[in-house]
């Protein structure tokens, strides 16, 4: 993630302190000093470093902080509620008409992934059961139109274009049709530069006023450090915006830049591009961010990731027939197939609690789930039912059809069957009678 690097110079600076038994006024100013540093090094912007530390500074020197039975951790505490604030302190909904359609501009320079991102709104929308249309407002970059076209048939949402037409009479046609046909949500994909000028504004605010958007987001490209504060800076002065989509902040960036936009622009993050693949955008939480950056963890979006990739249906299932000790390989390649869905692995384990400090020099391979999947592929459907049956002239067959070796099977089938040991202990009557006494 983005904040990798963040994370680890607060964790070394905090590590001083929670090795002393008292703070003095002394020890949280030098920990501020390297907090600010890390900040700096992060690529936020030196004005919100220093506002940042000195509030951060004002509040941990007070009597209540110093005379505390554990300093260190109420001066954790105190980072961990200002770095929440200066992302915005709560989580921004994106805004929803009254009446007829929501109309959703997106503006941005090029090349910041704002048609990208059009279609992962409507595909997030469009999965909590609104009824969205994208709508081709680019008119002037070769094949944006097509590329729109592209992304809505692959989430599976109408595109409304008129060609080459003046983006403000497309999108007024657009509005129309979604009335007309029932579209709750339309997204104006509107054209960028290359950097900001004169025309773009003009344009961008001719659509504005024409228009008359319940919502403006600015799509904002994280890996550009410094001139991502810029672009918002500008954008929010010229055009006027309501909130920031982040993209690339799975990146290997600073991602300091992205603190940095929304505290000089006032504007809050909205959304955060986390991937290249269509359904790779959360929802900004303050707040749950603050927590991952401090090695927290962030148990809520991972629920939430489980509960929007995971099939309730599928998880019933599996779990009766782990009770009746039916597991297969086939299960096993069902739930591979589903953990994919979630993210990358390291994310995944990110998230858990003190789990992120201890896996983040660890090489965590989201290669080991193809390997397994492959392996299982290159079974038969009764060896799948049934692994018992494959012996070694079986292995080889299975080893040469995914191009692997046979120690590779057998390290698979020695995994499935400790699986299987582990379930069969959990459904045992003993262990049942020692969860109910745990439990009582």
């Amino acid at each position: 993630m983005a904040f990798d690097g963040l994370s680890e110079r607060l964790d070394a600076a905090f590590k001083k302190l929670r090795g002393k038994g008292a703070l003095t006024e002394s020890d949280v100013k030098d920990a501020m000093r390297e907090v600010r540093l890390a900040l700096l090094e992060a690529d936020v912007s030196y004005k919100v470093a220093k506002d940042f530390t000195n509030t951060v500074t004002e509040r941990a020197i007070g009597v209540n902080v110093m005379e505390s039975l554990t300093p260190a951790q109420m001066v954790i505490k105190i980072v961990n509620e200002e770095l929440t604030q200066l992302m915005g302190g709560t989580q921004t909904k994106l805004a929803k008409a009254s009446n007829g359609p929501t109309v959703v501009m997106l503006c941005g320079l090029q090349g910041s992934g704002k048609t990208t991102h059009c279609a992962k709104l409507a595909l997030r929308l469009k999965g909590q059961g609104h009824h969205p249309m994208l709508v081709a407002c680019d008119i002037y970059r070769p094949a944006a139109i097509k590329q729109l076209q592209v992304l809505g048939e692959q989430v599976g949402v109408p595109v409304f274009d008129m060609g080459a037409t003046d983006p403000v009479v497309v999108a007024r046609e657009a509005v129309k049709l979604a009335k007309d046909k029932g579209y709750d949500y339309v997204f104006l994909d509107t054209a960028g530069r290359l950097h900001i000028d004169a025309e773009l504004m003009a344009e961008l605010r001719n659509i504005k006023t024409n228009i008359r958007p319940h919502e403006i987001l600015l799509v904002v490209d994280s890996m550009t450090g410094q001139d991502a504060v810029n672009v918002a800076t500008a954008f929010s002065e010229n055009l006027g915006i309501d909130g920031l989509i982040l993209t690339k902040l799975d990146g290997d960036t600073r991602g300091g830049a992205a603190l940095s936009a929304r505290a000089i622009s006032g504007k809050p993050i909205k959304f955060v591009g986390v991937g290249e693949k269509l359904g790779d955008l959360d929802v900004f939480y303050p707040d749950r961010m603050a927590n991952r950056i401090l090695g927290m963890g962030d148990v809520l979006s991972l629920i939430e990731k489980a509960e929007q990739n995971l099939d309730e249906k599928k998880a019933l299932e599996l779990e009766e027939k782990l009770r009746k000790n039916k597991f297969d390989l086939n299960d096993l390649l069902e739930q591979m197939t589903e953990i994919k869905k979630m993210g990358s692995m390291k994310d995944l384990l990110g998230m858990i609690p003190g789990l992120g400090k201890q896996i983040k020099d660890v090489d965590v391979d989201d290669g080991a789930i193809d390997k397994v999947q492959s392996i299982i592929y290159s079974m038969t459907p009764r060896e799948r039912r049934n692994p018992d049956i494959i012996n070694a002239s079986r292995k080889r067959r299975i080893a040469a059809g995914c191009g692997m070796q046979v120690e590779d099977v057998n390290r698979l089938l020695a995994q499935y069957r400790q699986m299987q040991k582990m379930f069969k202990q959990m459904n045992s009557k003993g262990m049942k009678r020692k969860m109910a006494r745990f439990m009582q």
